[in-house]
């Protein structure tokens, strides 16, 4: 079919030779003038008129004209010229000069035509060190690190000496596979053949080391740099990032700063998000200042991220001033406002920005339509689905998960089977994502049948939140014992997590089956799970309840460190199973501990007074309340003191207090009163009682009388 050249080669089709053979005259003028016409043209930007005119030529060009053309073609990524120069060179140069067939390969590379490329270097009959950093560079341009170390491994194998720029281009490969031994190896290659000392080379391998997760030998080859440069420093700071070491890429930030090297706008902006990593606001609002002063703020990646870490600092009138100015109102930024604001509750604020965005994406729709759930404003949030319907067919998995996330919380079985439907035809119902909310939203609208269905339908991509939503389902109905036998085949597929232990034990202490709730217990034991102040917690609780205080106090006791809730669920634990001097017990251990008392501990605690008869201890837990801690008694304290007063016959008392309370009684306590009075016969302060009663009831008129009962 084509015709092949001394490579094998195949040069060009049948149809394009006979092209060739009509275009050539019988008598081609002379190659300094073709040369001088080529260069015209490409002066002219005609680059392919001048490679038609080359092709056309069958006579050789000097080798000065090639290489210049195949720079032209990589610069331009013109693969079609790029073969006709190719085939020229071969055709009419029976042995053409290595370092032009080496930028042959380099321009292939830059046109993103591997195979062109290879074929051309293994069918080289000589090759110098420039063949082979050409292809291996080719092959990193285009993101083939595979292909790269494999390249290299036959060029080393091959005695080969490795230039700086093939360094350059492994040790980035070893970074993208992660390979660690590698990366070492090439390190050693690198001091080996005399490059240390190389500023690029070690920022290449501070990058690898970074990427391959070993810090400690990332910073040990930075602190070797003698002198490291702007990309050396953007390199260890982006690295500690992505570690999640937000204060030490700070640090290294700073002292960056200290060695009066001026950073790049993205190191600003890593600085930056590094910030963001830890609410380490202050130290943003330091670089925001350097960031003004060194002229780097009005980059648009630096405000861009500035917006972006006042958001989410909750800094939302800071973010707002740089937002205003002129320049800054693109997409990206308008979305973050619209996410801050958000986040903060401040719909209205989100909304006008929203409607005011000259353009949106589907990040854009889901980030208010997330406020609007964030919010639990599901009337809002399914009017905004319906005006997204309307404005736009672009929505992806996150999109249908906050619907169903609507659907969920109506609750709404007919909009969340819709999506479901949806989902199916436009081929999304594979998304993990996806598969829980919807797994969520039929278990939360009583759906367990379709639920179960989905289930089974996600064996392949499931995960532990999958079966806990499903186990959740369940124990949400009182199906204890399909959620325990849920739990046990989810044991053998995957771990269960302290989440999954709670979902059970409220279930268990739901429905007072403290057969199960044990089984649980024994089954964390067994498997050496950390029992933390949550699950400590639960325990607790579904001891409490299941009237088995005994090990309530056990694992209350065990616990390593308590919470202010976790004495909370003892203390109604002992309250709830008539151990009043248990609760007294607890409190008084509690403040000897120094945890703090909130307003649950001293319902459960001025209530043990009641049962227990301990009037005077209660009055000082009350006035303890607001004088030692601060807390306002709440409406459930004032009528505990009031059962606690008239149960144990302390009527001054109970006058005294009811007169004196900062606020009105209402109908409730005053019927308690009345109570109280006509019991302990205290005609005085009945009367009041019974004249407040009618004054807020005057339908029914009461009257104080005082009957002997038999």
């Amino acid at each position: 079919m084509g015709t092949k050249t001394g490579f094998g080669r195949t040069i060009l089709s049948s149809a394009v030779a006979t092209t060739t053979t009509t275009l050539r005259p019988s008598s081609p003028p002379c190659t300094k003038e073709l040369t001088t016409t080529i260069l015209n043209h490409v002066r002219l930007g005609r680059l392919s008129k001048a490679v038609s005119i080359l092709f056309s030529s069958a006579a050789p060009f000097p080798p000065s004209l090639y290489a210049h053309l195949f720079r032209i073609c990589a610069s331009n990524k013109s693969i079609i010229e790029t073969r006709k120069l190719e085939s020229h060179l071969i055709t009419f140069n029976p042995n053409p000069p290595v370092f032009l067939l080496n930028r042959a390969i380099e321009s292939y590379g830059k046109c993103n035509c591997l195979e062109d490329a290879r074929e051309l270097f293994d069918e080289m009959p000589t090759r110098d060190g420039g063949s082979w950093n050409s292809i291996i560079t080719a092959y990193s341009r285009n993101k083939c690190p595979e292909n790269v170390l494999y390249m290299f491994s036959m060029m080393i194998s091959e005695g080969v000496f490795a230039s700086e720029v093939t360094f350059a281009s492994v040790l980035g490969s070893c970074a993208d596979v992660l390979e660690l031994g590698l990366s070492k190896q090439v390190h050693g290659l690198v001091v080996k053949y005399g490059y240390a000392g190389n500023i690029i080379l070690e920022s290449s391998i501070v990058d690898a080391y970074g990427k391959c997760c070993e810090m400690v030998d990332s910073r040990r080859m930075f602190d070797e740099i003698k002198n490291p440069n702007d990309v050396s420093w953007n390199v260890i700071v982006r690295r500690y990032l992505e570690m999640g070491d937000g204060y030490e890429a700070i640090n290294m930030f700073a002292k960056m700063i200290r060695s009066r090297t001026s950073p790049l706008t993205f190191t600003v902006s890593n600085a930056i998000l590094a910030c963001s990593s830890f609410g380490g606001l202050k130290e943003g609002v330091q670089i925001h200042a350097f960031s003004i002063k060194n002229n780097l703020a009005h980059d648009e990646v630096v405000s861009s991220t500035l917006i972006s870490m006042y958001a989410k600092s909750r800094d939302l009138a800071s973010a707002k001033k740089i937002f205003d100015l002129p320049v800054y109102k693109n997409l990206i930024n308008c979305t973050t406002m619209v996410s801050g604001y958000a986040l903060s509750g401040k719909m209205k604020d989100a909304r006008a920005i929203f409607d005011e965005m000259p353009e949106r994406t589907v990040i854009s729709w889901n980030v208010m339509l997330s406020g609007y759930t964030r919010s639990l404003k599901w009337d809002k949030a399914l009017a905004f689905v319906m005006l997204m319907r309307k404005n736009t067919n672009d929505m992806d998995h996150v999109t249908l998960g906050l619907i169903l996330n609507i659907s969920a919380a109506i609750p709404d079985l007919e909009l969340g089977k819709q999506v479901h439907g949806y989902a199916y035809r436009n081929e999304f119902y594979s998304n993990l994502f996806f598969g829980n909310a919807l797994l969520n939203m039929y278990g939360k609208c009583g759906s367990l049948k379709r639920a179960r269905a989905w289930f089974y339908e996600m064996s392949h991509v499931r995960d532990e939140v999958s079966w806990n939503n499903l186990l959740t389902s369940y124990a949400r109905h009182g199906l204890s014992e399909e959620a325990m036998n849920i739990f046990w085949k989810m044991s053998e597929e995957t771990k269960p997590s302290k989440f999954t232990f709670g979902t059970l034990l409220a279930a268990c202490a739901n429905i007072f089956s403290l057969g199960l709730g044990k089984q649980i217990h024994a089954f964390m034991v067994r498997n050496e799970y950390d029992f933390d102040i949550v699950i400590s917690g639960a325990l607790v609780d579904m001891y409490s309840k299941c009237r088995c205080v005994v090990y309530a106090i056990r694992v209350f006791e065990k616990a390593c460190s308590k919470d202010v809730i976790l004495f909370n669920s003892m203390i109604l634990g002992c309250l709830h199973n008539g151990m009043g001097e248990k609760v007294v017990e607890i409190f008084e251990k509690m403040e000897v501990e120094g945890v703090r008392p909130d307003h649950t501990t001293f319902q459960g605690v001025l209530r043990a007074c009641v049962n227990e008869g301990l009037v005077e201890l209660g009055r000082g837990y009350f006035e303890a309340m607001s004088d030692k801690y601060m807390l306002l008694p709440q409406l459930e304290h004032y009528e505990s003191m009031i059962e606690m007063y008239g149960l144990h016959g302390y009527m001054d008392e109970l006058e005294i207090f009811v007169k004196n309370m900062p606020f009105e009684p209402n109908v409730a306590m005053l019927i308690k009163v009345f109570d109280f009075c006509r019991k302990h016969k205290c005609v005085g302060f009945g009367e009041w009682t019974c004249g407040r009663l009618n004054e807020l009831n005057p339908l029914v008129q009461l009257r104080f009388e005082i009957t002997d009962e038999p």
